[in-house]
This record gives structure tokens, C-alpha cells and sequence, in this order.
């Protein structure tokens, strides 16, 4: 149980809510600037600019699921951020290798949840690819998703606690 004395880390929320901004302002830029399925080169042969569009989550999954996958993922959303915020007061402040990831995820999620209960589906424009090979458009709020969940299970893996009764290999 935590100190009720010492700070928690709601405070990292703010992270979360630099996260939303920059993904609403480079999505509202991507909807007044760039054209529909078309690639702008940034780097030629390796980055575009691509405005798409996404009604699932991850690599499409479930995007041609008939609309109710809407619902479902905007409150996964939610219920993973609530989780996530919960965790958030119950950590250290000074915790960032635990606080940083969870803020990430937070605005990650939150950002593409508006752009669900607004659009109807999220807004992807990064597109990386290597000649013939191209990875699935994603915007700033999937990067953020995607690190975070990369730091959580770093963190996890990495965080050096031995699991207790096991013996030294």
C-alpha cells in the first residue's frame, strides 16, 4: 500500500495530455493539408506522409467488423486508461520507469479515442516502408501506445527482482 504522504505520480498525467494535443493538432493537419491515399514522400524510399483511415485497432484487426467494434474498443480504452490511472496513484512520483510508460499508453489510447467518438474510425498518417514492404500507417497516438507497452514489458522483464524460492541458475 502507498505512503499517503509521498506524491504519487498523477502527475505524469500531464505527459498524457501533451500526448492528446500533439496527436489532435498533427491530426487536424493531416485532415486539412494532406489528400486521401496519397503518398508524400518525407524521405524518398523509406517514409510517407499517407492520410488513412482505421475503423480497428492494431494492423486493421476487426476493421471490417460491421461498426460495433467502435464501442468496443473506446471502452477498452477507457477501462485500460482507469486501470492504468489507478496504478498511476499508487506509484511513486519519482518512479519514472513506471509512471512514463503507464502516461504514454494513457495518451495513446485517449487520442484515438477521440478521433472514434469523433470521425467514427482513427486517423493513421506515418507510413514507413522499404521498397515493395510497407508497414501499416499509424499516427502519434499509436507511437505512444507502442512505446508505452514496450517500456511496461522492458520494465517488467528487466526490473531485476528475483522471483522468490527459485533457486540461482
Amino acid at each position: 500500500m502507498s505512503n499517503p504522504k509521498r506524491p504519487n505520480a498523477l502527475s505524469w498525467l500531464a505527459l498524457s495530455a501533451l500526448v492528446i494535443v500533439l496527436d489532435q493538432l498533427t491530426k487536424y493537419w493531416v485532415l486539412t493539408a494532406l489528400p486521401e491515399y496519397t503518398a508524400i514522400p518525407v524521405i524518398e524510399g523509406i517514409w510517407n506522409w499517407y492520410r488513412t483511415y482505421n475503423t480497428g485497432a492494431a494492423f486493421s484487426f476487426l476493421s471490417d467488423a460491421g461498426g460495433w467494434q467502435k464501442y468496443f474498443f473506446v471502452i477498452l480504452a477507457v477501462g485500460i486508461c482507469g486501470l492504468l490511472g489507478y496504478w498511476l496513484s499508487r506509484t511513486p512520483r519519482h518512479d519514472w520507469k513506471t509512471a512514463l510508460p503507464y502516461a504514454l499508453v494513457i495518451g495513446g489510447a485517449i487520442g484515438n479515442v477521440i478521433d472514434r467518438l469523433i470521425h467514427g474510425h482513427v486517423v493513421d498518417f506515418i507510413q514507413w516502408h522499404w521498397q515493395d514492404w510497407y508497414w501499416p500507417a499509424f499516427n502519434i497516438a499509436d507511437a505512444a501506445i507502442v512505446g508505452g507497452a514496450v517500456g511496461i514489458a522492458l520494465y517488467g522483464l528487466f526490473s531485476g527482482q528475483a522471483k522468490p524460492g527459485r533457486a540461482a541458475e
